[in-house]
């Protein structure tokens, strides 16, 4: 069985981790560029260039966020250019690859 067009969509994944508190604001940029699918996990923890992050540490709790899209060549280059003037104030990391989206329910990209 070979997967094909009826079965896959090739798409982009943009995955971006920035400090909690910088959700909202993310978010609301996104809503502005009409970004209508995302997912979000709260209290990521991780090694990057703003040190240790331990959500699980309560004297000193500052966990990150992972935001996971998958859309459309034309719009992750909206988002990568509507996200890339604030990517600094944010903090954190975006990456872009390839994916494959399984079709099945309705898409949100």
């Amino acid at each position: 069985m070979a997967l094909g067009p009826e079965i896959l969509k090739s798409m982009k994944r943009i995955e971006i981790v920035i400090n909690e508190e910088s959700l909202d604001t993310l978010i609301e940029l996104f809503r502005h560029a009409n970004v209508r699918g995302y997912t979000v996990i709260k209290r990521a923890g991780g090694l990057g260039s703003t040190g240790e992050r331990d959500p699980d540490d309560y004297v000193f709790e500052q966990p990150n966020a992972v935001m996971v899209i998958a859309c459309e060549e034309n719009q992750a280059e909206k988002i990568i250019m509507t996200l890339h003037p604030k990517l600094k104030d944010f903090g954190g990391m975006c990456l872009m690859s390839d994916c494959q989206w399984i079709l099945g329910p309705a898409v949100s990209y």
